[in-house]
């Protein structure tokens, strides 16, 4: 990765670390010289934030986003310059099994980082993630940055929320906000294997038929997780230099694809064709079709994928046949 002194002795925290995109974000700002403080609410052995040695390179501080006292604490002692709050709950039929914890989580979790934002003079940029599922359902695709948000659904409507606050803060208070929305997020490190990427990995890996719990009719775009990686630095990096804060920004390699196809993608990779994949059709309340213009992130930000789907692919394999020898 190419290295940037400008996050050299800065002050980074980061909510979520622990996660998917947060081990891999947490060792790329590590990398580049800066101070990183990441919030760490459940100890996870085989996470691969334990597996990258993060433990040991950063500060974590023990806790939840729902607790602001603990937030407001953070990030005034240890002189928090650069926010990344990505801690969420991000499955989907989680959401709709336990709303509360969801939205507790997700929209509280989420007013709470913004006050402690707001309540310091030393907090320069704050990156919130949020997600394409956030504009729920609409007629006109891809979504551009400027579509409504109208989540319908327990986790939709926490992303909905989770942007609608963002905005509130920069309107009311000039709090230097942006929000991320990107597509599905798939590579090595993730390890919830409800997921399509991880899954269908996994059942091939045991020689097991992969398990589609829709029609596999639904359609989304994918994100290599490395890339999404550079594209929350970069937005960082320009919000330092460009009047950009207030505003949402798609990430996204903006190639659709259905969920069957991308079940018979992997099985392409990892030479095995003739396990046909087992279609559930049991999963309810999913959007049809979502896919993502990152046209905005291409011109403001200068950003693009430097993954296909195949090359990610790839490399997604590679990762998990090493983790689950």
């Amino acid at each position: 990765m190419e290295k940037n002194v400008s996050w050299r002795g800065k002050n980074v925290f980061v909510t979520g670390c622990t996660g998917f995109l947060g081990a891999w974000l947490t060792q790329a700002l590590a990398e580049r010289g800066a101070n990183v403080v990441g919030l760490v609410r459940d100890n996870v052995p085989r996470a691969n934030f334990i597996r990258l040695g993060l433990d040991k390179q950063i500060t974590t501080v023990r806790g939840e986003v729902e607790n602001y006292f603990l937030l407001e604490r953070a990030i005034n002692e240890y002189e928090i310059d650069t926010v990344f709050h990505l801690a969420a709950q991000t499955i989907v039929s989680i959401a709709k099994r336990n709303p509360l914890g969801t939205y507790a989580t997700n929209i509280n979790g989420t007013w709470n980082m913004l006050e402690a934002c707001r309540r310091s003079p030393l907090v320069k940029r704050i990156i919130v993630a949020s997600s394409d599922k956030a504009y729920g359902e609409h007629e006109v695709l891809p979504y551009k940055e400027d579509a409504a948000l109208k989540g319908a659904h327990p986790y939709d409507v926490s992303k909905s929320c989770a942007d609608l606050l963002s905005f509130t803060y920069y309107n009311t208070y000039k709090t230097p906000v942006c929000v991320t929305r990107c597509g599905n997020f798939y590579g090595g490190g993730d390890l919830n294997f409800n997921r399509i990427v991880p899954g269908t990995i996994r059942s091939v890996i045991y020689n097991e038929r992969p398990i589609i719990r829709s029609d596999g009719t639904l359609i989304r775009d994918y994100i290599y997780i490395l890339d999404a990686v550079e594209a929350y630095i970069i937005l960082a990096e320009k919000m330092e230099g460009q009047d950009i804060s207030g505003e949402a920004f798609n990430f996204s390699n903006e190639t659709q694809i259905n969920v069957l196809d991308i079940t018979r993608k992997i099985l392409e990779v990892m030479g095995r064709k003739d396990l046909e994949p087992d279609v559930l059709n049991e999963a309810s309340g999913e959007i049809k079709h979502q896919y993502l213009s990152a046209e905005k992130a291409r011109k403001v930000l200068g950003w693009k994928p430097k993954y296909t789907l195949e090359s990610g692919l790839k490399e997604t394999v590679k990762w998990y046949r090493e983790y689950l020898k």
